[in-house]
């Protein structure tokens, strides 16, 4: 008996004579190397962009912040200072750091700012507590004009020895601090004034006085 019955046929493909795979496995392959390098590039993407993000952050979640920074020491230079001895008829140097001013003028109402300031504790200012600075004027001639608020009159006491003290504490603490400034003129509110307490003329510009110094 023959057998009439459909035969199934399976076809095989066949390699190409040079050996390389059939068109269809090429193709496979091509799309395999596409989604692997998109996945190469994707996770390279993450690295440079996640990681630095994910080091530089603490528990929590937090992104980390930058510590300030630490504030720069102001400039500051030596000068000698002027306070009333504990015998109370003279004055005493002290050693002290003020303010560096850029210019001769700006150091000069530096060193009398510092000169006006309340002491420290335990020394005594022959300066009138709530004495201001309101100007310092350098001429060529290597005079210094001094403009203080009315305070320094009004609390100016003493007698002739308080107002000598006071004066000569300000004219001092310029001459021997800033050498090219030879004399000092004190004003009262941008005027001249006679004295500050009827005694020591203040008419002219004063020289300094180291008689008053204890040495």
């Amino acid at each position: 008996m023959s057998d009439t019955s459909p035969r199934l046929r399976i076809r095989i493909p066949r390699r190409s004579p040079s050996g390389a795979p059939p068109p269809w496995w090429s193709g496979r392959v091509l799309v395999l190397s596409i989604a692997g390098a998109v996945a190469l590039s994707l996770g390279v993407w993450l690295v440079v962009t996640r990681l630095p993000r994910l080091l530089t952050t603490p528990e929590g979640g937090a992104p980390a912040e930058t510590a300030p920074a630490a504030p720069v020491e102001a400039r500051k230079i030596h000068a000698t200072l002027f306070y009333v001895a504990d015998t109370g008829n003279e004055l005493i140097p002290v050693s002290a750091e003020v303010p560096y001013g850029d210019t001769p003028s700006d150091q000069a109402r530096r060193i009398v700012e510092a000169q006006v300031q309340a002491p420290a504790k335990g020394a005594l200012s022959a300066i009138p507590a709530g004495t201001k600075i309101r100007a310092v004027y350098l001429t060529p001639r290597g005079e210094a004009y001094l403009d203080l608020s009315a305070d320094v009159a009004r609390g100016t006491t003493g007698g002739s020895l308080g107002e000598a003290l006071a004066v000569f504490t300000l004219v001092n603490a310029l001459t021997v601090n800033l050498p090219d400034i030879t004399a000092v003129q004190i004003l009262i509110d941008g005027k001249e004034v006679d004295t500050l307490a009827g005694h020591i003329d203040l008419r002219h510009p004063l020289r300094r006085a180291l008689e008053w110094v204890r040495r």
